[in-house]
């Protein structure tokens, strides 16, 4: 299938997702967030997948909802007319699908996922940085949750994973603020894994995500459902729930040829089995 607002690529067990609206630093109209739902979808049913990278094409990763400033400046446009998100709210819908596929869609995907943060992470953008496990940024990343800024409450997820990923005072303070998070902060206060130069930054995402596709595809599963429902478990239960996993993977070919691999001195071939 082809896409006019995303790049989607598949290699080496990594699917690659670049959102390619770079005039428009990427902001999400209803195709481009369409065309996520799809990619993400596809990512999370190929089994071939073991990674998934998403960045944004130019100088943004995303600028949340693509809003036609310039248009409301001149009096051409009511503000309330000039969101192009496509309908999010759909009368007896809870979930639209950008929100049930995309950003609950990586956060659930039971495979590792990547941000790779180009420049800047705004709004409904932001929350997709936030939806992957990871995130890497080069000197020119920067975060807004930016929704209280303009009225509104953050809609994709921003106020469930922020308290998570950077403490709940910090995300207060983002959150009631709508303040920019450079690079350097945003790398200080765990909002990034690792913060590198521009021109390294793909480079440096690849290598972490080929690094983790080359890892065992059972344990790296299990690995993400026990991090995420460990957050909402107590210990005694966190702990049992190991253990069941733990027996899964002592019975698959991946540990006995991770331990071959071991004793032998070479690099394991996992398989997923």
């Amino acid at each position: 299938m082809g896409y006019e607002t995303v790049i989607y690529e598949k290699a080496e067990g990594i699917a690659k997702i670049i959102m390619n609206r770079p005039e428009r630093l990427n902001a999400l109209n209803g195709q481009l967030m369409m065309e996520l739902v799809a990619t993400v979808r596809d990512a999370a049913t190929d089994d071939r997948v073991r990674v998934v990278v998403i960045g944004g094409a130019g100088r943004g990763f995303c600028a949340g909802a693509d809003f036609r400033y310039s248009e409301v400046r001149s009096g051409d446009v009511a503000p309330e007319e000039a969101e192009q998100r496509g309908m999010i709210f759909e009368q007896g819908r809870l979930l639209h699908p950008f929100n049930a596929d995309v950003i609950l869609g990586l956060q659930r995907m039971d495979k590792p996922t990547i941000a790779m943060v180009n420049g800047a992470a705004v709004g409904g953008g932001f929350d997709i940085a936030l939806a992957c496990d990871m995130r890497i940024g080069s000197e020119n990343a920067r975060f807004m949750v930016a929704f209280t800024r303009i009225g509104i409450v953050p809609g994709s997820g921003g106020a469930w994973f922020l308290p998570r990923v950077v403490g709940l005072p910090k995300a207060c303070e983002l959150i009631f603020s709508g303040d920019f998070v450079e690079a350097e902060d945003a790398y200080r206060i765990g909002l990034l894994n690792k913060l590198v130069p521009a021109d390294r930054l793909e480079e440096e995402a690849m290598d972490l995500a080929r690094r983790i596709a080359n890892g065992p595809p059972i344990a790296l599963r299990l690995d993400k459902l026990m991090i995420y429902k460990g957050l909402g478990t107590d210990l005694e239960t966190a702990l049992a729930f190991a253990s069941a996993c733990e027996t899964i993977t002592l019975h698959s070919q991946d540990h006995v040829e991770g331990v071959m691999a071991f004793t032998q001195k070479r690099q394991p071939q996992f398989r997923g089995q």
